[in-house]
């Protein structure tokens, strides 16, 4: 059964992120000279690094003996001990979970990991604190690691649209047969991460190895929490309930932000590139949409990630354009018409035929299929 999105996790081989991955390279090599360590707890591995060598290593957030610390700095490594007091680790090898997000969601949302790195955020983002802005710069780069090394042999489609749609309409289920279709033609599926359209193409592909009735059923439990407001804990509630129904679904990605607070991460995404930087996160989500994109109805978000998506494939500074399908033509030819734009835009360029309206989210599939040739 799928469970991640990618097809084997690659990183560099210089860098160990698990306990695992520290002791084969000990046995092997009986150095860590050149290593890069994250965010592995080697408090037990004190005879190991007292015995072997360290030159030009790196060790990033991870708890040791001060003996064993000395130790490897006098061999000439670089180390970064933990940061007491921070609700996240900066030098986190690897995506977020959503039980690691929403650990403690039984006491309410404001006591879990996500709620506390938020409200740091909120405590530290104004007050100009150098150190403040590294950790938050360390953590965010940590984690486009972590997502690269996810989705380095990937198709990845990108699903983009508001939070607001809600739990129980029919655009939702539609959202979710979209992810569903997408994910069980083989494409990994990355949202923005949020409630609404986001949160429904992350169901979608949690259900694609489950019968088809277990979609609907899903979509007919969570519609009794349909918004994040008023309560943010019973909306996080009944996806952690449709998951313990249907445990083990198929993998997702999705990538929010703390910049929007107010706005939880959705529990349907397998692996979660949690961001404090929107500009990175935006960015990140676009580029790594190698397959194309589907863009939903949406609002001033979801017409500014259609614009940030068609300058890198007017200018082809990504190399070849991706597909980008706009579904519901009266939203994107009248109530906020990005279409025309676009199309203009286009006009005369290699992007010109990667570019598609569609009235139906139904037709999406087949249109970025087109599109790809």
């Amino acid at each position: 059964m799928q469970t991640s999105p990618a097809h084997a996790a690659h990183h560099d081989d210089r860098e160990i992120e698990t306990l695992q991955e520290f002791d084969a390279v000990v046995s092997a090599r009986g150095t860590l000279a050149g290593f890069r360590v994250q965010a592995v707890d080697l408090t037990d591995r004190t005879k190991e690094l007292l015995t072997s060598g360290a030159e030009g290593a790196v060790f990033l957030g991870c708890p040791m003996r001060p003996d064993a610390a000395a130790k490897i700095r006098a061999d000439g490594a670089l180390v970064f001990p933990p940061v007491p007091g921070l609700p996240f680790d900066p030098y986190r090898g690897h995506l977020y979970s959503p039980d690691e997000l929403f650990a403690g969601l039984d006491q309410g949302y404001e006591r879990t990991p996500d709620a506390l790195g938020y409200a740091w955020f909120q405590h530290t983002k104004a007050d100009g604190d150098i150190f403040a802005s590294m950790l938050r710069s360390v953590h965010d780069d940590a984690v486009s690691d972590a997502l690269d090394e996810l989705l380095c042999r990937a198709q990845v489609v990108g699903v983009m649209g508001g939070h607001a749609m809600a739990r129980g309409t029919r655009e939702y289920a539609g959202a979710a047969r979209l992810g569903r279709e997408l994910t069980r033609a083989g494409f990994t599926v990355a949202t923005g991460g949020g409630p609404g359209a986001m949160e429904a193409a992350n169901l979608g592909a949690y259900a694609a190895t489950f019968e088809d009735a277990m979609l609907d059923e899903a979509c007919e439990l969570l519609a009794g929490a349909p918004s994040f407001t008023p309560s943010i804990t019973d909306w996080a509630r009944a996806a952690f309930e449709v998951r313990a129904r249907w445990p083990e679904g198929a993998g997702s990605v999705g990538i929010p932000t703390w910049f929007y607070g107010h706005e939880p991460p959705n529990a349907f995404a397998s692996h979660i590139a949690k961001y404090f930087a929107n500009a990175t996160r935006e960015d990140g989500l676009l580029a790594r949409s190698n397959a194309g994109i589907v863009f939903l109805p949406g609002a001033a978000g979801t017409v500014q990630e259609i614009f940030d998506n068609a300058t890198p494939n007017y200018y082809q500074s990504r190399g070849e354009p991706t597909p980008m399908v706009l579904v519901d033509r009266a939203h994107w030819t009248e109530r906020l018409p990005a279409w025309p734009l676009l199309q203009s835009l286009a006009r005369g360029r290699a992007m010109e035929d990667r570019i598609a309206l569609v009235d139906r989210i139904e037709d999406a599939p087949d249109a970025l299929k087109r599109l790809a040739g």
